[in-house]
């Protein structure tokens, strides 16, 4: 019985796979080393970014003393941030067809022209004013990428039980930026002559120098990161670390399509928004909401400083829990907002002490402030990874760019109602009137 050689197209597989095979051999997967680089130059990117967003809310009645601000600039200065989201889809757009190093140098250069402009030392303060507010909206032209492509770079470059974590480092570092802020103002720019925890004088020059020395140093450090991802920063690795990071992922307008609609994508995205954009404003004007409560400019920093950081913190600890337990997200942010929510209701009563009577001391502005950031704050690394899950394949950049930008929409609503509360209220007036 001679056997015969089958033919070419006896050999072809009767079923052919749905989807195209990627060029990347599933099998063939490695970490490298400079992931760690990589992830640190963002993260120190998001760190500054951070840093000059919140440079003015701790500084404000210093900033008010020296450049003759209203409490509306220093609330528009804030908003500035939100606004710069708005071209969030050329963005994402970039960053999907030529990778994360254009987008990040785009953002970068974005970064340093901002901090270069409010650093110019104009004595008219007209036209300073402008160059300031000019900067911020620079500096808020950098967050779409900043805060929406951590994701993105820890499926790139991560194994999968490394992803939570540096998905919770590069999503929160910016966060811990803006909580320096809270340390790095009050303690380097003194509060003038007569206001709440002043008890030195100072004069106008020496506060204006102050200041100066710390825009001219942030500057510099700007400066520097953008010199270094300029010379080495990798899209991604040779070789992928895991197969998820090979896989062929939808294009762009497949992607947005998908996800609006999407409704379960709609409502999650929905409860990250409200609460993360609206504690990012809250945050930003802080030291404003807390002197009619007589609490002094140094006194507002720690209170901002430690309810970042413990967020920060307590967000890096539970995205490495969830590496290890990857069934239990809900459950994990349902309990923070449960704290959240008694955090908020505690400071709450406390500041409408004449109606409920309950002790407003600085040991519960403290505690309560503290504990709404570290609750709220925490939970974004949490989120995101809960989105990727919720919506793959759409690509990482793309996710995190949507649910970024409404969490900014509602940080600038919060923020645009506040100027015209600044505007009408009296006591935002007597602060500034007793300088």
């Amino acid at each position: 019985m001679g056997a015969v050689e089958s033919t070419e197209g006896e050999r072809e597989p009767l079923l052919v796979p749905s989807q195209p095979a990627t060029n990347t051999q599933p099998g063939l997967s490695r970490v490298y080393g400079r992931r760690w680089f990589v992830l640190t130059m963002f993260s120190l990117l998001g760190f500054m970014q951070g840093l000059v967003w919140n440079t003015w809310g701790p500084i404000q009645i210093s900033a008010k003393h020296v450049f003759e601000f209203s409490s509306t600039d220093i609330a528009v200065l804030v908003m500035w941030g939100p606004v710069g989201y708005l071209p969030w889809l050329l963005f994402m757009s970039l960053m999907d067809k030529k990778g994360l190093r254009a987008s990040l140098l785009l953002s970068a250069f974005f970064m340093v022209l901002g901090a270069a402009l409010r650093s110019v030392p104009l004595k008219d303060l007209y036209y300073r004013r402008w160059m300031i507010h000019g900067g911020q909206l620079l500096n808020g032209l950098a967050g779409p990428t900043i805060m929406s492509a951590g994701p993105l770079l820890s499926t790139t470059w991560f194994a999968p039980d490394q992803r939570a974590t540096a998905t919770a480092i590069a999503s929160l570092i910016g966060y811990l930026g803006s909580a320096c802020a809270f340390l790095i103002g009050p303690l380097a720019v003194p509060a003038p002559n007569g206001t709440v925890g002043s008890t030195v004088y100072w004069n106008q020059n020496h506060i204006r120098d102050r200041i100066q020395f710390v825009l001219y140093a942030e500057v510099g450090m700007i400066a520097a990161l953008f010199v270094a991802v300029l010379f080495y920063f990798p899209s991604r690795p040779p070789v992928p670390p895991s197969v998820a990071a090979a896989s062929q992922r939808l294009s762009y307008r497949s992607s947005i399509c998908r996800l609006l609609s999407n409704m379960r994508f709609l409502m999650v995205a929905l409860a990250y928004s409200v609460p993360t954009g609206v504690i990012a404003g809250w945050a930003g004007v802080l030291d404003m909401i807390l002197t009619p409560a007589k609490v002094s400019q140094v006194d507002a920093g720690w209170i901002g400083f430690w309810s970042i950081v413990g967020g920060c913190v307590f967000g890096v600890a539970m995205a490495r829990f969830a590496d290890y337990i990857r069934g239990m997200l809900k459950l994990i942010l349902v309990l923070m907002f449960a704290g959240a929510s008694l955090a908020a209701t505690w400071f709450t009563l406390t500041c409408l002490t004449r109606l409920t009577h309950l002790p407003s001391t600085t040991a519960t502005l403290y505690t309560s402030c503290i504990l709404v950031g570290i609750f709220i704050n925490s939970s974004v690394p949490i989120f995101l990874e809960l989105f990727i899950e919720t919506v793959y394949p759409v690509p990482e950049g793309i996710t995190c760019g949507v649910v970024t930008f409404l969490s900014n929409l509602f940080t600038g609503l919060l923020l645009f109602c506040l100027t015209f509360y600044f505007t009408g209220n009296s006591n935002s007036k007597c602060c500034f009137d007793t300088l």
